[in-house]
């Protein structure tokens, strides 16, 4: 029940003319003229006194702290006027406009100290992952410069290294601008049809070697006869089929094999990534695609990559509203499965 000030001054004058009737009741020579008079005055009295106190003093000065307060939560969320509460009590206002008002500002908070550790995580990342191809390509130009250089099987070799380090420096940073403007939204998809089967029949000739020499085999598994359309950028899917086809052969078993898999689903053509290696431990899963992320740090650098090839596997997915999913079950292997809209022949 909501009480209006008229009703709190109401009852409580009422409860001050009882107490001061009763105490006159008890008064020896006072007449019932007498009570009739100094209860009514008394009621009124204060029934007036407290009004105006509550009114002025309390109701008036707690409507200001609530409207203060709305402007506030409209200003920082963007609420319409039908979403604040509807109630005379401006207390029970206050209180819940509060409560609304502090979940939501504790919310930023906590998203900003999310953010502040991711930033804080991804710089010391990003150090790390520069320095370490910086500090090799300078060491082996530094040992040129102070007198290697007039030994030309030692200068070939570590101009040789020099070079691959400086390879892996830019693949780094392209990785990280590539990254970035997909974040930002500012790579655009420029959907095509896009045959899956013939896109991924040229990925393996471009890993035909590195699948030749940890003697993997190859494979394409599909429900379908001939082409497989789909909708997509085919820039970009082709290095997402990239990164998840080498990723399998890189980290697949030696002698293994790699299967990629189309089915049909409604209006979709699932895509899967499968190998046959280890697998990825359950406590891994939930992060493999962050940035810079490696399941084994050690075994992951001898094998190459900057550490962002899922990250933006998973971006490029984004930007086609698709998502990506992980199942794998140790020495049992990995799949990965995506799926794309269908390519309609009077579409593109």
């Amino acid at each position: 029940m909501s009480l209006s000030p008229r009703i709190i001054a109401f009852l409580l004058a009422s409860l001050i003319s009882g107490l001061t009737v009763a105490f006159l009741m008890v008064v020896d020579g006072v007449t019932i003229n007498m009570v009739f008079v100094v209860a009514v005055s008394s009621f009124i009295v204060s029934f007036f006194l407290i009004l105006y106190a509550i009114e002025l003093l309390v109701y008036r000065e707690v409507n200001k702290m609530y409207k203060t307060i709305r402007r506030l939560k409209l200003r920082d969320f963007n609420l319409s006027n039908k979403t604040i509460i509807n109630n005379n009590n401006p207390f029970k206002k206050l209180n819940d406009e509060i409560f609304v008002y502090v979940a939501k500002k504790q919310k930023e908070i906590d998203e900003l100290k999310r953010l502040e550790l991711f930033r804080r995580e991804f710089l010391a990342d990003v150090s790390h992952e520069l320095k370490t191809p910086i500090f090799a390509a300078q060491g082996f130009i530094h040992t040129l410069i102070d007198g290697a250089i007039d030994d030309e099987f030692v200068r070939d070799k570590f101009l040789a290294k020099a070079a691959r380090s400086l390879d892996g420096l830019d693949a780094l940073v392209k990785d990280l601008v590539a990254l970035s403007q997909l974040e930002t939204g500012e790579v655009k998809m420029h959907l095509e049809r896009v045959d899956m089967h013939q896109l991924t029949r040229e990925v393996f000739e471009q890993l035909e070697n590195i699948a030749q020499t940890k003697g993997t085999i190859l494979r394409i598994k599909s429900s379908f006869q001939g082409a497989v359309s789909v909708k997509a950028d085919p820039q970009r899917i082709n290095q997402v089929m990239t990164n998840l086809i080498e990723n399998a052969i890189k980290y697949g078993n030696e002698n293994g094999k790699v299967v990629v898999g189309f089915e049909d689903d409604k209006k979709n053509i699932s895509i899967t990534v499968r190998d046959d290696g280890p697998g990825i431990p359950p406590e891994h899963l939930s992060r493999i695609f962050e940035r810079f992320y490696r399941v084994e740090k050690s075994r992951s650098k001898e094998r190459g990559g900057t550490g962002l090839g899922l990250a933006i596997v998973k971006h490029i997915l984004n930007a086609h509203k698709s998502k990506i999913a992980v199942m794998s079950k140790p020495e049992k292997g990995t799949m990965f499965r995506f799926k794309l809209e269908k390519a309609v022949e009077t579409e593109l």
